[in-house]
């Protein structure tokens, strides 16, 4: 009998999707949480289970020195090439293997992928261990079809997404081992990212003289310098909000202090205090422009306690997602795909966070997010306990992006 190859990859899908949940419950009951980021028990079991589909998985172990550097025990980035016909684009799918630790608050075994009402419950389920089971049977799914295409389609499951993505993606395009014409990154939810926000993290250190809490002016507080610097910092956030992204889902640019530090007794001036500050930028902004007004406002704060020596030092910065010409089709072809199979209309957006997807972008290859996912993170709990995916939903995302790829390859 006669079948399409949008039929042919319709019913496979249709007829693995067992397989595909036993798959991502697999990958999800292997910890793999970063930090500590000790990865690679989880990267062999992944590329166990791909080579299970009848895959060749290359393994490409990061060495020790820059795994150390970006603050991990373990890296192995995996490689998987399915070439079709002759000529055409090569097209990566990016998903990461690494997620962050469970915390507490847990109804459910973070690792135990247990299936509650129709959801996956699990750290990892969905962002971003769905998206693998996503894209490795899409890929399938084009295999089986019997499709006439022409191009190849890579997976690239890295493991770094956590930590900055530098050894992952960055290191994969570094290194020529892949280079892409067109990529698809994990997304979060129905709708197909475009655009994302940057970040930046700044260590500020303030250093004092200590002194007996009894003769306290005998020294010089760091803790009460630091203080006219947060209190000037938080000041200066409120005017954040009347910067909104011109980009839909994106918002204003934020700023958190999420870590302190300092202090040696409670009867000691403390001689030395550190803090760290995540400013999310949106898309518009110049990172460079971003990080010198920081500078400008810890600065002129610093001014109040000139006793005090203050240091600045850049931790991170990842560079925002801005949407591109190149990126035009993929998206078009994901929004009417994802349309038509999710039963409402699916546009493009951005999201108030960053991804590796920037990695993409830096090397010049159109990139564009899209994934397994309920409606929103929140419905997802990702980054919270009790993450958790709606399998009809991974499903449906795995028939989008098989469909979008099949038609990229001329099928």
């Amino acid at each position: 009998m006669f079948m399409t190859a949008e039929t042919a990859i319709r019913e496979f899908l249709r007829l693995n999707r067992d397989a595909e949940t036993r798959f991502l419950a697999e990958i999800v009951k292997v910890p793999s949480d970063n930090p500590p980021g000790d990865c690679d028990r989880s990267a062999e079991a992944v590329a166990s289970l791909i080579e299970g589909l009848g895959f060749a998985v290359e393994r490409h172990k990061v060495p020790d020195a820059p795994v150390k550097a970006n603050g991990m025990i373990s890296a192995t980035n995996l490689i998987v090439r399915k070439t079709f016909g002759q000529g055409g684009p090569t097209i990566a799918l990016n998903a990461h293997g690494d997620v962050v630790p469970p915390g507490t608050g847990w109804t459910r075994d973070p690792y135990g992928a247990e299936i509650v009402d129709g959801w996956m419950v699990g750290r990892g389920a969905a962002v971003s261990k769905s998206d693998i089971a996503t894209y490795a049977f899409a890929i399938a799914a084009l295999e089986k079809s019997g499709a006439p295409l022409n191009g190849t389609v890579e997976l690239h499951v890295t493991y770094d997404e956590e930590a900055g993505g530098e050894i992952g993606p960055r290191y994969i395009l570094e290194q020529g081992l892949s280079k892409p014409d067109l990529a698809i990154g994990a997304g979060f939810s129905y709708a197909v990212v475009t655009a994302h926000n940057g970040c930046l993290h700044l260590e500020v250190e303030v250093l004092g003289r200590s002194a007996h809490a009894a003769r306290p002016f005998t020294g010089v507080d760091a803790l009460e310098a630091a203080n006219a610097i947060l209190t000037a910092l938080y000041g200066w956030r409120g005017g954040l909000a009347a910067r909104v992204s011109k980009v839909p889902g994106i918002g204003s640019p934020q700023m958190t202090v999420g870590l302190i530090a300092g202090g040696i007794n409670t009867n000691v001036v403390p001689d030395r205090i550190t803090f760290r500050l995540d400013r999310r930028m949106v898309p518009e902004e110049n990172p460079a422009e971003v990080e010198a007004e920081l500078r400008a406002v810890i600065a002129r704060a610093a001014e109040l306690h000139p006793q005090a020596k203050v240091a600045v030092n850049r931790i991170l910065l990842a560079e925002p997602l801005t949407p591109t010409s190149a990126g035009e089709q993929l998206t078009e072809i994901l929004c009417r795909h994802a349309t038509a199979i999710m039963g409402e209309t699916v546009a493009a957006s951005g999201v108030p966070l960053y991804t590796d997807a920037r990695h993409y972008a830096k090397a010049g290859v159109p990139i564009v997010l899209y994934g397994a996912g309920p409606h929103t993170i929140e419905e997802a709990n990702a980054h919270r306990a009790d993450e958790r995916l709606p399998l009809s939903d991974l499903f449906k995302a795995t028939e989008v992006v098989a469909l979008t790829l099949a038609e990229l390859l001329g099928g």
